[in-house]
């Protein structure tokens, strides 16, 4: 008998196909192909978590009281770690019970805020370009969707003053993918912004860590007014290289917390406490861990940015995140530059475009392999260029 028909509901229809799954079908055909790929498309850091956090993992997984649900706001002692990690690293002072609230990653509690908080038809502010889950975060809770272009003549900022009103607003620096950071002036203006129209400002500050020449960034909590008007997302991700161990923590206004705490509850289970656990040894590590992750960035960084430049383009030494944005160099489309990078250089690279409609005109390169295979790929872009 034949089966019944499906159909994709109609959000899902709406949303343009997820770019880092697109990149990926893409790589996975050229290395079945057997050809030697140099993969700088997705931010996936190619240096394993240290070596304390795995054991600290392994040890809480062996034991069997950790093998149970969790508590959907986390461990205690986690939320106080994430607390004391903050007030030592940016001086802001946050309640472990209720401005603090652990997550499966980041990424899904960006992707849930709007369940919480927007009717369909509100409006969400959105970076254009940014990280795509914002945007389809906002369409999945029935969101209008506003474009913030973000152009390299004003820093790949937006334009504050041209702002419409809107119930949530994301921002994101270190900004993924234009390497972009913000300074205090930006913030103290959005938050007046955010206090008249009554807005929730949305910050996703996952590459906090990943600074060069002690340029700092500076987390939206450390401004005033900001815990009123918003909260801060943060990962292990990038700063621990536990991309897939799936960690990461909300914090700032209580309200907003407890909101997307009441969407989670009906959703997930909260975060496995074995993880948990390695996540506070990860917060109370003292090492110089970070340092070498950053020394070794801005050493690739400089590699990739002198042999690009020796090539005639044209970019400039981002100060944080482990990303290029460049201008494509040619007068080919984003996609197409990047397609021709796989077909003809096997250097898989992420269009523009795929953040964005203002991404178009550039593409974007991750520093996630070591120097030698960045000076090969900087070989195998001057053949075709």
């Amino acid at each position: 008998m034949p089966g019944i028909k499906i159909n994709a509901s109609e959000k899902l229809k709406s949303l343009p196909p997820y770019l880092f799954v697109e990149i990926d079908k893409e790589k996975r055909r050229a290395r079945e192909e057997g050809r030697d790929i140099i993969d700088l498309g997705i931010g996936d850091p190619d240096q394993p978590a240290p070596e304390f956090i795995v054991e600290a993992l392994n040890k809480a997984a062996a034991d069997g009281t950790n093998h149970h649900y969790s508590l959907d706001s986390g461990l205690p002692a986690l939320r106080e770690q994430i607390a004391q990690w903050y007030s030592e690293r940016f001086n802001v002072n946050l309640d472990p019970a209720t401005q603090v609230y652990p997550l499966i990653g980041s990424k899904e509690g960006l992707a849930h805020l709007p369940l919480g908080l927007i009717n369909p038809g509100d409006n969400v502010l959105i970076p254009d370009p940014a990280y795509p889950v914002y945007y389809s975060a906002s369409i999945f809770a029935g969101a209008k969707p506003i474009a913030m272009p973000l152009l390299e003549k004003n820093g790949f900022l937006p334009d504050l003053t041209k702002l419409p009103n809107a119930k949530l607003a994301y921002l994101n620096y270190p900004n993924n993918p234009t390497s972009a950071i913000a300074g205090v002036d930006f913030y103290e203006e959005l938050i007046s912004i955010a206090r008249k129209n009554n807005m929730v400002l949305a910050s996703d500050f996952a590459y906090s860590e990943l600074f060069y020449d002690d340029k700092r960034p500076l987390s939206f909590l450390q401004v005033k007014g900001a815990t009123d008007t918003g909260i801060e997302f943060h990962s292990l991700s990038k700063t621990y290289n536990m991309t897939g161990w799936r960690i990461g923590w909300v914090c700032g206004n209580p309200e907003i917390i407890s909101l997307l705490a009441r969407v989670k509850s009906n959703i997930d289970s909260g975060v496995f406490q074995a993880v948990q656990i390695a996540a506070i040894a990860a917060l109370k590590d003292k090492s110089d861990f970070c340092q070498r992750m950053r020394d070794l960035y801005q050493e690739r960084r400089d590699v990739f940015v002198e042999g690009l430049t020796k090539l005639g383009w044209k970019v400039k030494k981002p100060a944080a995140t482990f990303y290029i944005w460049v201008s494509v160099p040619t007068k080919e489309s984003s996609v197409d530059f990047s397609k021709r990078l796989l077909k003809e250089a096997n250097i898989v690279a992420a269009p523009g475009v795929g953040f964005g409609r203002f991404g178009e005109g550039y593409v974007r390169f991750a520093l996630t392999v070591p120097k030698e295979r960045l000076a090969q790929a900087l070989e195998r872009i001057k053949k075709i260029i």
